[in-house]
């Protein structure tokens, strides 16, 4: 258990002390729906050395998406695909691909992507997604994670960086990070404080799938 005034009482595991330097830098493509803050944090531990790897390109499907102005504000290459534009899924996954293809991607990285992915992105980059999201998974998948934690009555929620799979919020866990429910929580402040972690360990749980990859 370990004490930080910006996230009162939390817990991460597994426990990591520095970030994995990898022989080679990783290809990372970053998929963002909205904020982007989860980009930011990934470009920043890049920048500050503690994770050898590039941003080789920003994919959002917002348009409104705050993330692409982050990407530009870091020099950054964004590329607006909007799902409203393709017939299905997998027409707009197949883009997707193309375009993470066409960029050199080895690793994608959601932040913050709200879109379920089909057989056609899965199967493209086989193991080497990795998902961030605001719940201990198993429990509470999908939208609305903290708001079903506080409606539950849980006493702990966190955040969950793992390997994505076809279902939704499942696949290996890399990391996870324990964070209390207050009695006067909103679904607000809990994610606020949630958001704090998911920001610690998405980089050390890029390091950590990478050099586990090998």
């Amino acid at each position: 258990m370990t004490f930080r005034p910006d996230s009162t009482l939390s817990l991460v595991s597994p426990s990591i002390s520095d970030i994995c330097q990898q022989v080679a830098p990783l290809k990372l493509g970053i998929m963002a729906s909205g904020n982007g803050s989860n980009f930011d944090v990934v470009a920043q531990a890049i920048q500050n050395g503690q994770l050898n790897g590039q941003i080789q390109v920003l994919i959002y499907n917002n348009p409104s998406a705050k993330a692409a102005v982050r990407a530009a504000n870091r020099g950054v290459e964004a590329v607006l695909l909007n799902h409203r534009n393709y017939k299905s899924r997998e027409e707009f996954d197949e883009k997707i691909v193309q375009t993470l293809q066409h960029y050199d991607v080895e690793w994608v990285i959601l932040a913050g992507w709200m879109r379920l992915l089909t057989s056609v992105f899965i199967d493209a980059f086989p193991d080497k997604i990795i998902n961030i999201h605001p719940s201990l998974l198993p429990s509470f998948k999908g939208i609305h994670a903290v708001e079903q934690a506080l409606a539950s009555g849980v006493k702990i929620t966190g955040c969950t960086a793992h390997i994505a799979c076809l279902e939704m919020d499942s696949g290996p866990i890399l990391m996870q990070a324990a964070v209390p429910v207050l009695p006067d929580d909103t679904a607000e402040t809990l994610h606020a404080r949630i958001q704090i972690q998911e920001h610690r360990i998405l980089p050390l749980a890029i390091a950590l799938a990478a050099s586990s990859s090998k």
